[in-house]
């Protein structure tokens, strides 16, 4: 039966036509060809996101008065509610985590060169919307620390020099952080970031179809000095096998930290209330946040709060732009590139470390 549906699909859709590509497309094989995995798996989390975020908007309520007690109605009386949500806030922490890591592979293993520049920006800007779903939905379960943190957050963005007030006001919402700036972050959540996304998904998948898998420049070197030594395998079904099993074992620590450490929903927001002590950001912008903490209150005459966020926002441009830097021939490399990536990540772990032990 299931051949005979098959048979039926190919007449009119040309299934091997649309499965020649892929039987076709090979995958270098070197010792390094597990980084490979980490982008399909931050696709396999980011649609993970996706159902679980699309079950829990069956219950949930964007209001002031209504999101935390919606949220507390998923997690107490919703069957196996308190599991999808779970799933959903771990799939987003661990979908961050292998999409930074995927970026230092890249950067390691020198796949950003040329003619590699847009797959690299495009990349980043996804890196970028990421996070920008971590900060949007931090907000949603309308909690006291939630709140505090989405005040201080735009309070910084309000920092940058001219368009820093309007842009504060406008991811408000208002002046101040209230339900307009919920259900502003809520449209933000489900319909603009997603809808950003998958273009840039959809961009991203084209370009790395187009221009192949990367090989590190050592071993590009190596195999072309000695073909014979060159190593390949089939996307499909070999390459593609292995990138299910990744997925599998994603899936398996993702239900796992979901089953045992469920995600706490917290204590309603109360804009009345005064701020916790040492209310701190997610670790995936504790980096910035201890940062711009350590920077003195003047810097000449320039408000040193001022000064790190364009600090920040510099860094940032200059990340997305750093493949136009690279302009070695392919066979060798810019051996302050590498160092640059290794600064990069001890700097973002170990101020990340330092934030969380500092009181």
């Amino acid at each position: 039966m299931f051949a005979a549906l098959v048979r039926w699909l190919d007449e009119r859709l040309d299934l091997d036509g649309l499965i020649a590509p892929l039987r076709h497309k090979t995958v270098p094989k070197h010792k390094l060809s597990y980084w490979y995995f980490f982008g399909g798996i931050t696709l396999f989390l980011f649609v993970i996101q996706v159902l679980t975020g699309i079950l829990l908007l069956l219950y949930y309520r964007p209001g002031a008065n209504e999101a935390f007690e919606s949220v507390q109605y998923i997690v107490t009386r919703v069957q196996f509610g308190w599991l999808i949500r779970s799933v959903h806030a771990w799939a987003a922490n661990l979908m961050i985590f292998t999409a930074f890591a995927h970026m230092f592979s890249v950067l390691f293993l020198k796949a950003y060169r040329k003619p590699r520049e847009l797959t690299w920006v495009s990349g980043m800007l996804l890196m970028f919307l990421v996070m920008g779903f971590g900060f949007s939905g931090y907000l949603l379960p309308w909690n006291t620390l939630a709140f505090f943190a989405t005040k201080v957050g735009t309070e910084i963005a309000g920092q940058v020099p001219i368009i820093g007030k309007p842009m504060m006001i406008f991811l408000r919402g208002g002046p101040e952080v209230t339900g307009a700036t919920l259900t502003r972050f809520f449209g933000f959540h489900v319909a603009v970031l997603p809808g950003l996304v998958t273009v840039l998904i959809a961009m991203h998948l084209f370009l790395v179809q187009r221009q192949g898998m990367s090989v590190p420049p050592k071993v590009d070197a190596l195999w072309t000095a000695n073909p014979s030594l060159r190593r390949e395998m089939k996307f499909f079904p070999n390459f593609l096998l292995r990138e299910l099993m990744a997925w599998y074992v994603a899936m398996g620590a993702l239900g796992a930290l979901a089953a045992v450490f469920p995600w706490n929903l917290g204590v309603k927001a109360d804009p009345f209330v005064s701020a916790p002590a040492g209310i701190k950001p997610e670790w995936y912008f504790m980096f910035m946040f201890q940062t711009l903490k350590m920077i003195p209150s003047k810097v000449w005459l320039i408000d040193g709060e001022v000064l790190g966020v364009l600090v920040c926002g510099l860094v940032g441009l200059l990340w997305l732009l750093l493949p136009f830097f690279e302009t070695a021939p392919p066979s060798r490399t810019r051996p302050w590139i590498t160092g640059l990536a290794f600064f990069a990540l001890f700097y973002v772990t170990g101020m990340s470390v330092y934030g969380y032990l500092a009181k």
